[in-house]
């Protein structure tokens, strides 16, 4: 009995593990689109099946990675529609309304390491803390204009502001990436010299247009909601354009 017992307990756990293991399966467009609508950030691997290339690095990436979610689409009338024509593994973002993908036989050797490493770069959301990392994802993107906020970790403004302008970037899609940037980390203070700022300036905004190369900051007071949209309308209107760069040697602001 104590043997019966033990091989039930046995399969029931290899049972749960599989589950576990298994990524949510998209059976139509609906399906996809809401998923996509889910969260700032979301993984997609068109596949054929469980047993395709690339299934379980996805998999293992997802674990990795659990602050994107990801799931499968096996029927291929459905990958038309998100230009998909064979095994592939899509990230969708909204701060850009972009879709990244990696077609699977362009790819010689996938592994787990390079699938996280392909998330985190392109992890974007509507506030992005600048690192190393989302860098890249960051200067690849088709947006070139950043909203960028400066402000220390920890004190007493970070969280209140950064939720309050994550709130306002979806206004911007497509025309801002609003970033954070942390001035107390040390390899941050290269980006804070760009604006000449130091981290005792902090909070501040500014703005940095990397078609033009240019660069403005908000001038200091309070960081409102309204002000900082108005300093983003003024920089679509062409009107920033006329006004004096931040930095060491344009001290002049806004």
């Amino acid at each position: 009995m104590l043997t019966t017992l033990f091989l039930c307990l046995l399969v029931s756990s290899v049972i749960a593990t599989e589950k576990d293991s298994a990524l949510p399966k998209l059976n139509n467009t609906k399906d996809v689109e809401a998923f996509i609508d889910s969260a700032e950030v979301v993984v997609i691997g068109f596949l054929e099946g469980e047993e395709s290339h690339g299934y379980k690095e996805l998999v293992a990436a997802a674990k990795r990675v659990s602050s994107v979610p990801a799931a499968i689409c096996t029927v291929k009338e459905v990958w038309a529609d998100y230009n998909i024509a064979s095994d592939s593994i899509a990230l969708f973002r909204k701060a850009d309304n972009h879709q990244e993908n990696i077609v699977l036989s362009k790819i010689k050797k996938l592994e787990t390491d390079g699938l996280v490493n392909f998330i985190s770069i392109n992890e974007l959301r509507y506030i992005t803390e600048y690192n190393q990392v989302t860098a890249v994802g960051l200067f690849n993107s088709e947006v070139k204009t950043h909203l960028l906020f400066f402000a220390n970790r920890g004190s007493k403004e970070y969280l209140e502001l950064k939720e309050r302008l994550g709130a306002l970037a979806p206004e911007y899609t497509g025309k801002f990436l609003f970033v954070l940037i942390n001035g107390a980390v040390k390899s941050n203070l290269k980006s804070l010299n760009y604006f000449g700022l130091k981290p005792q300036d902090l909070p501040r905004v500014g703005i940095y247009d990397g078609d033009s190369d240019m660069k403005w900051l908000l001038p200091e007071g309070e960081i409102s909601t309204e002000r900082v949209r108005e300093f983003c309308e003024s920089f679509l209107r062409g009107e920033l354009k006329e006004v004096k760069q931040a930095g060491a040697e344009a001290k002049t602001e806004l």
